[in-house]
């Protein structure tokens, strides 16, 4: 087994900001997944001035990842420039984009690994999971000047992984079946042997010292193994997020990107104790609890011996980051979460009604398509 070395960690602006979006490619006959990225990416004719668009495991599917920018409204235009360039290409190819965290209805022995070594060796190393893992998601890497404030603020972030759960809940369908579930997509992530939290490390050294035992044990060969929540990740400087199911819109994946800087921010000028042996006993529960119940989820305080609900807990921590989010100048991208919690929506609910009105999933993701390209609300 070939291991890769973790490298030094690169300092980055303090609070600089990336983000990656996972989307499904569907066909416009029946707005199933089809096997469009090779053939898409092949015909890509675009000079990456709004970052990369690559991709992922298998041909049902696309990244795009955004040049790493100093404010939240940089996001908010390398996405818009991303979208308008696959709107162009794909319909070029006949092909619809959309996001959402799992596709309501596709098949997943239907999928094709996409080729490329990496690929294939988590294929040959992971079987039928790697088809199953045809899911999106969305992660926001923000930066961090230091390797040990990267493994401070992957514990401080670590807390509010259900916060992130329940704002980006899309994946509310399953083989076709509503689960009951608001973000489905993470029981598909869940099953690989490195997902899961960050164990309770408190300086770089220590978790340089876990990452060469995990490899010397032939667990994990690098960085890219570990599935956990929240990471460091040392070759950009940041600190990635990585439990969001991707939105149905750029405008709701900005917001995201919005509350991760604005929480980094209030995280690391407030030092809050962590507690972080304590949250490793209730981290897997709350996560359950987000996954399943989205912003009606009760949520297990580890400190105060106690349950609380997440929207209370959310409508606090955003007027908590308020200042940090104005100081940021991003506080605007904050609005629409707190509309959101106040009014319990959100895009699990709307594809749900979608489903309701039209009575079947192909013009839910007929619909989820056009939303993502801008062509309705």
């Amino acid at each position: 087994m070939t291991t890769k070395a973790l490298g030094d960690f690169k300092d980055s602006a303090a609070f600089s900001l990336g983000v990656e979006l996972e989307l499904q490619l569907v066909s416009k006959r029946d707005f199933d997944l089809t096997r469009g990225a090779t053939d898409l990416l092949g015909s890509l004719d675009y000079d990456e001035r709004f970052g990369e668009i690559k991709l992922e495991i298998t041909e049902s599917m696309i990244e795009i990842s955004t040049q790493p920018q100093a404010t939240v409204d940089g996001i908010a235009a390398d996405l818009g420039g991303l979208r308008d360039t696959l709107r162009l290409h794909c319909e070029r190819n006949n092909i619809g984009v959309c996001g959402g965290g799992t596709h309501p209805f596709h098949h997943w022995p239907e999928r094709r690994i996409c080729p490329g070594d990496r690929f294939n060796d988590l294929y040959q190393r992971y079987g039928y999971l790697a088809k199953q893992f045809t899911v999106f998601g969305q992660h926001v890497h923000v930066g961090c000047t230091s390797a040990d404030e990267a493994i401070w603020l992957t514990q401080a972030l670590g807390v509010h992984v259900p916060a992130f759960i329940a704002l980006s809940a899309s994946s509310p369908f399953v083989d076709g079946v509503d689960s009951f579930y608001q973000s489905a997509r993470l029981n598909a992530v869940s099953a690989f042997p490195l997902s899961g939290q960050c164990p309770p490390l408190g300086s770089w050294q220590e978790f340089t010292e876990h990452f060469a035992f995990l490899q010397a044990c032939g667990i994990a060969q690098g960085i890219k193994d570990l599935y956990w929540d929240v990471r460091p990740k040392p070759e950009f400087g940041t600190v990635e997020i990585r439990v969001c199911d991707t939105p149905l819109t750029i405008e709701q994946a900005t917001s995201l990107a919005a509350l991760a800087q604005s929480l980094a921010r209030w995280l690391l000028r407030t030092r809050p104790p962590l507690h972080t042996a304590k949250q490793a006993h209730v981290a897997r529960y709350n996560k359950f609890q987000a996954c399943r119940y989205g912003l009606d989820a009760m949520i297990s305080d580890p400190v105060n011996l106690c349950q609380m609900p997440l929207k209370q807990t959310l409508t606090d921590l955003l007027e908590a980051v308020s200042d940090d989010a104005r100081e940021l100048d991003c506080a605007h991208w904050l609005t629409p979460l707190k509309l959101m919690v106040a009014e319990s929506t959100g895009d699990a609910a709307w594809l749900r009604a979608r489903e309701k009105q039209h009575g079947n999933l192909n013009d839910v993701v007929r619909e989820a398509s056009e939303r993502l390209m801008g062509k309705n609300n």
